[in-house]
């Protein structure tokens, strides 16, 4: 009799329309798919409205044990799924800080030094006040970019101006306007997606790119090569990251000992939205 094919989970907590439209998971989903599937392992993603639902949705499916397996991101300090997954026995991956991870497999890629390092660029191309549209402040990813950011600009004596987006078009585009009054001439937006919606928004205020202000994306998508102008960015690998985390899930399906993998180096693409 034919073994049943083994299936992992992940669950979305955002937006439908923001999932829609933010490249990151879908080439996170296209890495974790290379290595699963050759493995006979599917990938079950649901997309939820908020972190209850995501919960029941961990419960729902192990009662049924309708996965084997799930990926938990966007984690907060002392992430209650964490224990939930344990007391329901599922395997599990965490992709973010190990702090988040409370014994769990992680793939952790190196926020705060990324963040660090875009604003040592700016720095040195010569800007002294910088925009930074962060991701929901409640993630710890998104607090370990800011702390870095903060700590390279206090190095450095700049100035970084704050403000929170969702990952949506929109949030970048309403956040935009504050920071351009308060001084910034660079912006460094937490994905490609906010960061489009700045350049937008900066050519209908009449605002060169980058004569006047430079921006700086995060994932590197092709968004980032088709926006005109081209964006800059801290690339990452996020196809690779997916395949890390496929192999963190097969290494933990096996029952073997939780370990820190760690993602590949992001390093700065300059193109024609920076000078």
């Amino acid at each position: 009799m034919a073994q049943a094919q083994r299936r992992v989970g992940l669950v979305l907590a955002r937006a439908s329309r923001v999932f829609g439209e933010e490249p990151y998971y879908h080439e996170f989903l296209e890495g974790l798919e290379r290595v699963l599937t050759p493995a006979g392992v599917s990938v079950l993603v649901k997309v939820v409205t908020d972190r209850d639902a995501e919960c029941e949705t961990y419960e729902r499916w192990a009662a049924g044990a309708q996965v084997d397996g799930v990926v938990l991101v966007d984690l907060s300090p002392e992430d209650d799924r964490v224990a939930l997954v344990h007391r329901l026995g599922l395997p599990a991956v965490v992709l973010g800080a190990p702090s988040t991870a409370s014994g769990l497999p992680t793939v952790w890629t190196d926020d705060a030094g990324f963040a660090r390092e875009a604003v040592r660029l700016l720095a040195e191309g010569g800007h002294e006040m910088i925009g930074h549209i962060s991701g929901p402040m409640s993630f710890a990813h998104t607090q370990l970019r800011r702390e870095g950011a903060e700590a390279e600009a206090a190095a450095r004596g700049l100035r970084l101006l704050q403000a929170e987006g969702d990952y949506s078009y929109e949030s970048g585009r309403a956040q935009t306007g504050g920071l351009l009054t308060g001084g910034a001439t660079a912006f460094v937006c937490d994905n490609d997606l906010m960061a489009l919606a700045v350049l937008d928004e900066l050519r209908e205020r009449g605002v060169k790119v980058p004569q006047d202000v430079s921006v700086v994306a995060w994932d590197d998508s092709t968004l980032c090569q088709l926006a005109v102008p081209a964006l800059s960015a801290m690339s990452h690998d996020v196809g690779r990251i997916g395949e890390l985390a496929a192999r963190a899930l097969l290494d933990a399906l096996a029952g073997a000992e939780p370990t820190v993998y760690q993602a590949p180096t992001a390093h700065f693409v300059a193109r024609e939205s920076t000078r």
